[in-house]
């Protein structure tokens, strides 16, 4: 069975955002970018996969940036090949754009399943796996915390519903799965071994053209503070008295 694994990197929350404040519009080549902690996720259901029924694992980058060293790491921890689509592309290419070309490379290939990050942290909607599946065509599960082969052409998945529910799933490939999370942590690739991986391993590159966005930010600006927290000091008599005036001033507690 052949995967393929979708990593793409975000703003590092880390650090403020560059905001051009007049402009209203983000700077995204002064930002600097990690790998998406859900789509480490993905990568890592993908290597249990791998270690449980022999398939192979291919990682897949839209070059938006430095995406070199998250493809080494990705070979690092245990993936068979990295991929990386290059183009006229920049950091502030949209999801619907990325969908577009890594589906157009997918279409050419023979994957059985392809699996990616059910979000992240500058995309909390989980857009990024289901407009691949529509470009291609294929089904596609989301908040999945499980995937097993069930022999042949088939899956087993396990995916979440609010209140602690689970519902386990069973379907054919090919089929796009947003992985919520792996079945283990993500294992660790030391910085040493990193290294060595890039001196002996090969990203293939690819080259793409990229469609013309659909959607794009009117203006971003910062929130603006609407008041300050009181901070409350004194003894526990005294705060529990503050705590309580307060809650009746708001009408949020009446006394018997």
């Amino acid at each position: 069975m052949r995967l393929a694994v979708l990593l793409k990197t975000v703003p590092d929350l880390v650090e403020e955002l560059a905001l051009d404040e007049d402009a209203r519009t983000l700077l995204f080549d002064e930002m600097s970018y990690v790998p998406s902690e859900w789509d480490d996720q993905a990568l890592e259901e993908a290597l249990i996969i791998k270690e449980e029924s022999g398939a192979e694992v291919t990682v897949i980058a839209v070059d938006t940036g430095d995406v070199d060293t998250m493809l080494f790491t990705a070979l690092a921890k245990g993936a068979d090949y990295a991929v990386k689509i290059v183009g006229d592309f920049d950091a502030a290419m949209s999801n619907w754009q990325k969908a577009r070309v890594v589906a157009d490379y997918l279409g050419r290939g023979d994957f059985d399943a392809v699996l990616s990050g059910v979000q992240a942290i500058d995309d909390v909607d989980g857009q990024l796996p289901g407009l691949v599946a529509g470009f291609l065509g294929w089904p596609h599960a989301s908040v999945i915390t499980e995937v097993r082969v069930a022999g042949g052409s088939h899956l087993q998945l396990r995916q979440e519903y609010a209140g602690g529910l689970v519902a386990e799933l069973e379907t054919v490939t090919p089929i796009v799965v947003g992985v919520q999370a792996a079945r283990k942590p993500p294992r660790y690739a030391s910085v040493a071994k990193v290294r060595q991986v890039a001196k002996s391993a090969t990203i293939d590159e690819v080259e793409a053209d990229v469609a013309e966005a659909r959607l794009a930010g009117v203006e971003y600006v910062r929130p603006v503070a609407a008041g300050h927290a009181e901070m409350i000091e004194g003894d526990i008599d005294e705060v529990v008295d503050r705590i309580v005036a307060i809650l009746e001033e708001r009408n949020l507690l009446r006394r018997a």
